[in-house]
């Protein structure tokens, strides 16, 4: 039976009555698309409400294959996930490859993934390709993310009968501003405007503070600490809040790329070790096989919580044959790294709050990792705690709280105080420049909350220095190398002066939609107004494959060019 067709009405297509026909035509939709499966939400009016496709599925395998002349993703598609791993034609994980250049370590192990992933490791976008009649088919990330959106969007289309415009995404906490633009403009190709990009967890802390707010009447203005731990198969995230009376303040953030998936790459691994060979040649044959293996791989690990051990069989139709047997804790041995990962983002989360552990009244473990008997037990030996937060459905929780924040965007009011909430957020990673030698010089530290405008002054480091290059780097690594580049300027028209007389005023601001500024002046000791042009720059401004250019500025000029910090602070 043919899939029915999803109709998509535009503006100018909608009559009036259609458009006033739901109770609330202006409220953004919450969607959580995650490494492996997504998720769509909605304010109705008195709760939250998630949409569900044409096979009755809330939630729905992150995918898009390119099998026929016109792509389809996991929204629509009734073929299995299986089945497309297998032919080699689906492209997933976008959510991890998305924004990110060829020399990232999360780009050359996606090389495993059963379709063409190639790099030439020199700091641009990668090359990535489904295998469509036994040809390569090349796209891009955002090309992908924004074939899903599509689909997603004509499906909520359908069940709220009403154009959809807005929405509100969630992210991963470690994801940089250039990826951020990289799913703004992926929502762009898809016709949707984003009105929130919320970290994970914080949608979390706003669905736990209204459930707060709904059932346990906060409104007297009691405190609750909560840690949440969310972890997909692409990242891990961990948030510690405060709440009290709907409003909802991140205290800290902490998150990395690591998952599920790379929980599943180790195991494979395990089970096959020269399967380097199927993920260097990606031939058809190589592409089936390694389609096999994950699936059966997938399949083990899922068994393992609930089992102390499961059998492994699967016949990878290249000769070889896996027969094998997994205890759990054979499965955890081969993953210590993930698991001790996850505790040191815990700790580090934690000791930045700056909360102690005898004041977390609850613990949040949301995700699909947070099945996996021993991420449970990681996260309760941190936390020091025995039982776990339980009213919030780990697979649900973070697009409850995206749909409640595009209620709450939307200007949507509850006569019950169902949406009298706000969230607080807190910057995830650090900003600031590269100043004393090749050291990044955070202006904006990590956890300040939002919105946020900070200085620091600089000065020369050379005599009669004319010119500055602000290079403008997000991260928290002490080296720039280490840290997401943003943008670049240049300072020019410094008075020419002894060296540590010019005072070089960075200010950086980020407004409450987390949009980034970058301003710089120049003023001489003795004067109040700035001796060069006072410059403004948005952030980030470099495209993917234009890094080098910045890098290359610094090779040639960063010496003559090159700032300290001055004493003075502001």
């Amino acid at each position: 039976m043919a899939e029915p067709q999803y109709t998509v009405a535009s503006d100018s297509e909608t009559t009036g009555e259609e458009k006033s026909s739901s109770a609330f035509p202006e409220t953004a939709i919450g969607i959580d698309i995650g490494t492996s499966q997504c998720s769509v939400a909605v304010w109705n009016g008195s709760q939250v409400e998630l949409l569900k496709n044409t096979r009755n599925q809330k939630l729905m395998r992150s995918y898009v294959t390119f099998k026929d002349e016109v792509p389809s993703g996991g929204v629509s598609n009734q073929l299995s996930h299986e089945y497309e791993i297998l032919s080699g034609a689906a492209i997933f994980n976008m959510k991890r490859l998305i924004g990110r250049v060829d020399t990232d370590p999360v780009v050359h192990a996606s090389k495993r993934l059963p379709f063409l992933v190639q790099t030439l490791d020199i700091g641009v976008r990668p090359f990535i390709a489904a295998l469509v009649s036994n040809a390569w088919r090349s796209t891009t990330p955002e090309e992908v993310l924004a074939i899903f959106l599509v689909e997603l969007r004509a499906m909520a289309e359908v069940q709220l009968k009403r154009p959809i415009r807005n929405v509100v995404l969630t992210i991963p906490v470690s994801f940089s501003r250039f990826q951020l633009t990289r799913i703004e403009r992926a929502c762009a190709m898809a016709g949707l405007h984003v009105l929130r990009l919320m970290p994970e967890p914080t949608a979390v802390a706003l669905l736990y503070a209204q459930q707060q707010t709904v059932h346990e009447n906060m409104g007297s203005g009691s405190e609750k600490n909560a840690l949440i731990f969310n972890m997909g198969a692409g990242y891990c995230d961990v948030a510690v809040t405060t709440t009290a009376g709907g409003v909802s303040q991140i205290k800290a953030l902490a998150g990395a790329a690591i998952g599920g998936e790379d929980i599943l790459q180790n195991m494979m691994q395990h089970l096959l070790p020269n399967s380097e060979n199927l993920f260097l040649s990606h031939g058809i044959n190589e592409i089936k096989s390694l389609g096999l293996l994950r699936v059966a791989t997938e399949d083990a690990i899922h068994r393992l919580s609930s089992q102390s051990n499961v059998q492994v069989d699967v016949d990878l139709r290249n000769g070889s044959k896996i027969c094998k047997v997994i205890t759990r804790e054979e499965f955890e041995e081969v993953n210590l790294k993930v698991f001790e990962k996850c505790e040191s983002l815990l700790t580090q989360c934690l000791r930045d709050s700056k909360v102690d552990m005898e004041d977390l009244t609850d613990v949040i473990l949301v995700g699909g990792c947070s099945y996996i008997p021993n991420i449970r037990n990681v996260v309760k030996g941190v936390c020091q705690k025995e039982e776990l937060y339980k009213v919030i459905n780990p697979l649900e929780a973070a697009v409850c709280g995206a749909a409640l924040e595009g209620a709450v965007a939307s200007g949507i009011s509850d006569p019950f105080g169902s949406l009298d909430l706000l969230t607080i957020q807190a910057i995830p990673l650090g900003v600031g420049i590269r100043a004393d030698g090749n050291s990044f010089v955070p202006i904006i530290p990590r956890n300040t909350t939002m919105p946020a405008r900070k200085e620091l002054i600089f000065t020369t480091t050379h005599d009669n220095q004319t010119e500055a290059l602000i290079l403008v780097y997000e991260g928290e690594g002490t080296k720039v190398e280490e840290n997401h580049l943003l943008g670049y300027f240049k300072i020019m028209g410094i008075p020419a002066a002894p060296k540590g007389i010019p005072e070089i005023n960075v200010c950086m601001d980020i407004d409450a939609s987390n949009a980034l500024r970058v301003f710089a002046g120049v003023v001489m000791p003795g004067t109040d107004q700035p001796m060069a042009p006072f410059m403004e720059v948005r952030m980030p401004t470099v495209d993917d494959g234009h890094g080098w250019c910045a890098e290359a500025l610094n090779r040639t000029y960063g010496s003559t060019l090159d700032l300290v910090t001055a004493q003075k602070k502001m």
